[in-house]
C-alpha cells in the first residue's frame, strides 16, 4: 500500500550487522593447520573513479563463493588492495587543470563528487585517495568479507619494494629486454597505453600489416592489408575521394598516401618528407600497376575508406573480401553519377570481374558473394558485412587453398602462403610492415587519439620467449578455468603474445630498479601481487629500506637462511620464519576472479609471472571470468547516463536485493541485463521470506511428531535442493543455485501446505517449518547475508556467517513419495487442458486408477520382464484377464525401453509402497482445492464405480483415466 511503513528497515539492519560482523572479525583469516584454506581474490580496482553495478557484479560473485566456502568449513582469506600505478589519474587531474568541462560533468553529476572536493583534483592523489575511500565504503557496505588488514596500495614503499624483487627475478631469467617494439602510443602524454590507460579500458591491439607497393605514375601507391596472399586477385585500388592525400618521401622513395598516413609513418621510425597535399577525388580513373601480377587497374572512390587507418589506401579483392565484393556492385548499380562527378566514364567498371584466389570446401570460386547474398547484404553499409567478412576470411585461413592457378603458391595452404607471400614481397623490394591499431579508435584517458609508436630503447617483458609459453601452457593445463569454455581464449592468447611494454616515463608506481627513469607499468606490477596479501600486513610494520630482495626470495621462496638475513637486514628470524609460513599456509591462490576482458592481457601475464617465479607447487588454481552488466537491455555508458554508482544503488534499493540482482539472472558468462524493476522484485522477494519467518517463529513450537505424505515429500524435496544447489555452488553456477534455493524452494513450500491442508485448519507442521526455515537461511546466506543473520538472529543462533553449509541428508531422498504428488500434478495438468478444450461448464471430475492386473504387469516390465513373462505372472496370479491386457501391454514394453533407468526406479519405487488407487482417494479434497471442482475417485476395478463415458478401460499404471462432466446446454 502506498504510504505504508516499510516491513524492515533495511538500512538499520545493514549498520547492525555491519558492525557485528567488525566487531567479531569473523573475516580475518589466520593461518590454521587443523583447517583447510581457501585463498580467493578479485581484481583490485583503480581509485580514479567510484565502482557501479557493473563492478559490483564480479566482487559480489567473488563474496558470494568465499561466504559459501567459509560455511564449508574453510578457512577463506579474501583481501583486497587499491591500484594507483599508471597514468590515468594524472591524465584526469592535468584534463581538471586544464578547465576540461565535460570531466567536471562526470565527476560532479555522475559521480556525484562534492565540488569543494573536486577543486582539490588538481592534486592527482587527492583523486585516488578520494575514490580509494569512496570504493573502500562501497565494498563495505555491499557487505563483502574482505580482510581489511591486509590492505594496501600499489604505491605504499613496501610494496614498491615488492614489485623491484619480481623484475629482478624476471631480468635474472632473461625475461626482460630492451629494445625496438611497436607499443601502443598517445602523442598527447608522451607515453605508451595500455587497457588501464585508455577511456573504456580499451586494450590497443596492435596488428602487423603488410604494405604493397602497386606503382602510380612513378610514385608508390602503398595498400595496407592483412591478407597479403591475396594480391593475386586485385581488380582495383579504393581511395577515399573526400579524403587529404599527400605526395611523401618515405625512407628514400615517392609516396602517395593521406595525410594521416604520413604521420603515422614518422612514429613508426620512417623518415617521412611531405612535398605536397591534395584531395583523393584527384586519383580517381587513375591506373595503377600491380607489383605481382603486372595487371594495371583502376582507382576507384570509396567513402568507406578511413583516412585515418594505416596508408588510407585499400586493394580490392572482391572474390574473397566481402566489403570489396558490395563496393563493387553498389557502383555498378548506383554509381555512374558518382563516377561522373570525378570525370570517370562508367565503362570503366566493365572489366572488373572477381578473381579467384582461394579454393575452400563448401564456397563457390567467389566466396564473398556467396556469404554476401546468403545473408542478404542490402549495400556496403549494411552491419551484417562485418560478420560476412569474419565467416570468409576465417574459413579461408583455416581451410582454404591456393588455386592451382596461383604461381609459385599452387595447392598450398592459405596460412602458410600467407606468410611466404609476405616474405617475397620483403625481399623483392615489393613489400613492407607497418603496425595499426586493429580495434581503432582507442582513446587515452587524457582524450588524445592513440597510435602506434616503434618505442626505441624501450623495456620489455618477453611474453613471445617460447620456452616461457611452454611453462605458461602447462601452468594452465593444471589450472580450473570456469566457464572452461574461455580456456581456448587464455590458449589464444598465450599463442600470440609478443613482447609487451613494461615500463613508461611517467605515471605513479615502481621505478624499475636498474633504470629509475622508468616507471613499472600498470600490467606488469599486477601479476603476482596476491602473494603479497600474505604478508601485507606484517610488511606494513617493516620500513621499506629493510626489504631486500633476500628477504622477499626466503619469503616467497624458501631460499637463503632466515638468521643471515637478519643479520643482514636486522629483521627478527622468527618474524621472517612466521611470514614464510603464512605465505606456504595460503599460498598458493586457490581462486582468482575477473571480467572476461582481461583474458587477453592481465589474466595471462598472471599466468606467465607465477610460473616464471614461483615452483610448480605454488601455481593459481583456478580463474574464474564472469560477463558485465547491462543497464535495461543497453550498455552502461556515460554517453547514455545510465551509469549508476554503486553505492547510489545501495541507497536505492537495499544491498540484499542489489546483490541478489547482480547473479540470480544470468550464467557467469552472459551480460545481467540489471533494471530498478529486477531490484525491486527482489526486495518484494526477499520482504516476503522475512514475512514467512515471523510467521514461522510466530507459530506453535511443537515437535515435529509424525510425518504424513505432505511432510515426507517436503523433506526429500528439500533435500535434493540442498543437493543441486551445493553442486551449482561448487561449479559456480549461482543462478542456478538461486533458482533452486529461491525460487523453486518457494514453489515447492507452496505446494506442501496445499497438500497439508487436507488434514483441516492449516494443517502443516510446525515443528519441520522452523527445520526448513533453519535450512532456508543457511542455504540463503552467502547471497543475502544481512537478511539472513537478522532472520538467524530470531532463530537465536548467533551469526550465520558462521554457520555450516546445510548436508543433504540422500537417505531422506523418498523417490516413491516424489512420484505419488508427481501423479496428482499430472492429473491437475491434464484435468486443466480438458477443462480448457472442452465445450460447457465443467460440474465434476471423476478419476480412474488402472486395474491391478495392469498395475502388476507394469511393475514387472520396470522389472525387466518381457511381455510374456509379464502376462503369465499376471494369468498365474489371478488378477486380470491376460487378454485384453496383452492388447495394452506391448506399448509399455517399448516405452520402458526408451525410459531411463532413474524414472524407472522412481515408479517402480512408488509402486512399491503406494496404492494409487488410496493415494487419489487420499488425496481428493486436495485435487478439488487446485480445480475448484468436485472430484470422484474409482478403480477400474470397481464392478459399482460410476463411468458414463466408458474412460476408466483408458486408465495407465500412474497416469489415471479422467472424466470432466459438464453442463448441458439448455
Amino acid at each position: 500500500m502506498r504510504g505504508s511503513k516499510p516491513i524492515l528497515d533495511w538500512r538499520g539492519i545493514e549498520r547492525k550487522w555491519l558492525k557485528a560482523w567488525e566487531e567479531s572479525r569473523i573475516f580475518e583469516a589466520d593461518p590454521d593447520p587443523g583447517k583447510r584454506k581457501f585463498f580467493i581474490t578479485v581484481a583490485y580496482p583503480y581509485p580514479n573513479s567510484p565502482q557501479h553495478i557493473g563492478h559490483g557484479r564480479t566482487y559480489t560473485i567473488t563474496d558470494v563463493y568465499a561466504r559459501y566456502l567459509r560455511m564449508r568449513g574453510y578457512n577463506v582469506l579474501f583481501p583486497m588492495a587499491f591500484h594507483y600505478t599508471g597514468t590515468p589519474i594524472l591524465a584526469m587531474s592535468k584534463r581538471l587543470r586544464a578547465g576540461d568541462k565535460e570531466l567536471e560533468e562526470t565527476f560532479l553529476k555522475i559521480y556525484r563528487v562534492p565540488r569543494e572536493i573536486m577543486e582539490g583534483f588538481h592534486e592527482p592523489l587527492n583523486i585516488a585517495r578520494y575514490f580509494h575511500r569512496e570504493i573502500k565504503d562501497g565494498m563495505r557496505e555491499m557487505g563483502y568479507s574482505i580482510d581489511w588488514r591486509r590492505e594496501f596500495t600499489t604505491i605504499d614503499p613496501q610494496y614498491s619494494r615488492f614489485i623491484e624483487w619480481q623484475f629482478h627475478k624476471l631480468k635474472e631469467k632473461g625475461l626482460i629486454s630492451r629494445g625496438s617494439h611497436p607499443v601502443g602510443w598517445c602523442p598527447s602524454c608522451g607515453s605508451p597505453v595500455g587497457q588501464h590507460d585508455t577511456i573504456g579500458d580499451k586494450e590497443p591491439e596492435i596488428g602487423e600489416f603488410t604494405l604493397i607497393k602497386f606503382r602510380f605514375n612513378g610514385k608508390i601507391l602503398p595498400t595496407a592489408t592483412l591478407r597479403p596472399e591475396t594480391v593475386f586477385g586485385v581488380t582495383n585500388i579504393w581511395v577515399n575521394p573526400e579524403a587529404v592525400y599527400v605526395e611523401a618521401q618515405v625512407d628514400g622513395e615517392e609516396w602517395i598516401l593521406t595525410d594521416r598516413g604520413a604521420e603515422k609513418l614518422k612514429y613508426l621510425g620512417r623518415s617521412v618528407s611531405v612535398k605536397g597535399s591534395f584531395q583523393g577525388s584527384r586519383l580517381i580513373g587513375g591506373y595503377a600497376e600491380n607489383p605481382v601480377t603486372g595487371l594495371r587497374i583502376p582507382i576507384l572512390p570509396a567513402s568507406f575508406v578511413d583516412p585515418g587507418n594505416a596508408t588510407g589506401v585499400v586493394m580490392s579483392v572482391p572474390a574473397h573480401a566481402p566489403f570489396d565484393y558490395q563496393a563493387l556492385k553498389d557502383l555498378r548499380d548506383k554509381g555512374a553519377e558518382l563516377l561522373e562527378r570525378y570525370g570517370v566514364l562508367p565503362s570503366i567498371l566493365d572489366g572488373l570481374k572477381p578473381i579467384p584466389v582461394i579454393e575452400v570446401e563448401g564456397f563457390s570460386e567467389v566466396p564473398a558473394r556467396d556469404v554476401v547474398e546468403r545473408m542478404g547484404v542490402k549495400d556496403q553499409d549494411d552491419p551484417r558485412l562485418v560478420d560476412a567478412t569474419e565467416e570468409v576470411y576465417s574459413k579461408e585461413y583455416h581451410l582454404g587453398f591456393m588455386r592451382r592457378d596461383i604461381p609459385s603458391y599452387s595447392g598450398l595452404p592459405v596460412s602458410k602462403a600467407k606468410e611466404m607471400v609476405k616474405d617475397d614481397l620483403l625481399r623483392e623490394g615489393s613489400g613492407d610492415r607497418i603496425y595499426e591499431i586493429i580495434n581503432r579508435p582507442v582513446l587515452c584517458r587524457c582524450g588524445g587519439e592513440c597510435l602506434v609508436k616503434i618505442f626505441e630503447d624501450q623495456w620489455f617483458i618477453n611474453y613471445g620467449d617460447e620456452s616461457w609459453k611452454e611453462m605458461a601452457r602447462a601452468c594452465l593445463e593444471g589450472m580450473r578455468i570456469i566457464p572452461e569454455e574461455v580456456r581456448v581464449e587464455f590458449e589464444h592468447t598465450i599463442g600470440w603474445l609478443k613482447g609487451k611494454a613494461c615500463a613508461r616515463s611517467e605515471g605513479l608506481g615502481t621505478p624499475l630498479p636498474w633504470d629509475k627513469e622508468w616507471i613499472i607499468e600498470s600490467l606488469s606490477d599486477s601479476v603476482i601481487y596476491m602473494a603479497y596479501y600474505t604478508i601485507a600486513h606484517h610488511l606494513r610494520r617493516v620500513p621499506a629500506e629493510k626489504l631486500t630482495p633476500q628477504v622477499f626470495d626466503y619469503i616467497l621462496l624458501g631460499e637463503g637462511d632466515p638468521g643471515e638475513i637478519s643479520d643482514r637486514t636486522g629483521m627478527d628470524a622468527g618474524f621472517l620464519l612466521e611470514m614464510r609460513r603464512e605465505f606456504t599456509y595460503f599460498y598458493p591462490l586457490d581462486s582468482r576472479h575477473s571480467g572476461r576482458d582481461l583474458i587477453p592481457n592481465h589474466l595471462t601475464f598472471f599466468i606467465f609471472n607465477h610460473a616464471a617465479i614461483f615452483p610448480r607447487e605454488h601455481w593459481p588454481r583456478s580463474i574464474v571470468v564472469n560477463g558485465s552488466v547491462l543497464m535495461e537491455g543497453k550498455k552502461m555508458s556515460k554517453s547514455f547516463g545510465n551509469i549508476i554508482p554503486l553505492r547510489e544503488a545501495v541507497r536505492e534499493f537495499a544491498v540484499d536485493p542489489l546483490r541478489l540482482s547482480l547473479v540470480a539472472t544470468a550464467g557467469l558468462l552472459q551480460d545481467v541485463d540489471f533494471s530498478p524493476a529486477l531490484a525491486r522484485s527482489m526486495r518484494e522477494r526477499l520482504e516476503r521470506l522475512y514475512s514467512w519467518a515471523l510467521n514461522v517463529l510466530a507459530g506453535p513450537s511443537e515437535p515435529e511428531g509424525d510425518w504424513g505424505l505432505p511432510e515426507r515429500w517436503l523433506w526429500s524435496r528439500i533435500n535434493r535442493i540442498i543437493r543441486d544447489a551445493t553442486l551449482a555452488m561448487e561449479e559456480l553456477r549461482f543462478r542456478d543455485a538461486l533458482q533452486l534455493i529461491l525460487y523453486l524452494l518457494d514453489q515447492e513450500m507452496g505446494k506442501y501446505v496445499r497438500l497439508a491442508s487436507i488434514r483441516g485448519g492449516d494443517g502443516v507442521n510446525p515443528g519441520l517449518l522452523r527445520r526448513i526455515l533453519d535450512l532456508r537461511v543457511r542455504l540463503l546466506a552467502p547471497f543475502a547475508p544481512f537478511l539472513c543473520e537478522e532472520i538467524w538472529s530470531l532463530l537465536g543462533d548467533g551469526l550465520v556467517s558462521r554457520a555450516e553449509w546445510p548436508e543433504a541428508d540422500l537417505k531422506a531422498l523418498d523417490e516413491g513419495v516424489e512420484e505419488a504428488v508427481a501423479i496428482l500434478d499430472r492429473v491437475l495438468d491434464d484435468a486443466k487442458d480438458l477443462c480448457r478444450i472442452l465445450k460447457g461448464k465443467p460440474l465434476k471430475i471423476r478419476l480412474y486408477s488402472a486395474s491391478k492386473a495392469k498395475l502388476e504387469a507394469y511393475r514387472l516390465i520396470l522389472e525387466g520382464a518381457s511381455m510374456g513373462e509379464a502376462l503369465k505372472a499376471v494369468a498365474a496370479g489371478g488378477v486380470g484377464e491376460v487378454d485384453k491386457l496383452a492388447r495394452t501391454v506391448k506399448g509399455w514394453v517399448t516405452d520402458a525401453a526408451r525410459t531411463p533407468e532413474p524414472v524407472k526406479a522412481r515408479r517402480r519405487a512408488f509402486l512399491e509402497s503406494f496404492n494409487e488407487y488410496e493415494l487419489l482417494r487420499e488425496f481428493s479434497k486436495y485435487l478439488e482445492g487446485e480445480l475448484s471442482l468436485p472430484v470422484e475417485v474409482y478403480s477400474e476395478d470397481d464392478p459399482e464405480k460410476v463411468d458414463p463415458a466408458g474412460r476408466a478401460a483408458r486408465a495407465e499404471p500412474l497416469k489415471p483415466a479422467i472424466h470432466i462432466e459438464v453442463e448441458r446446454p439448455g
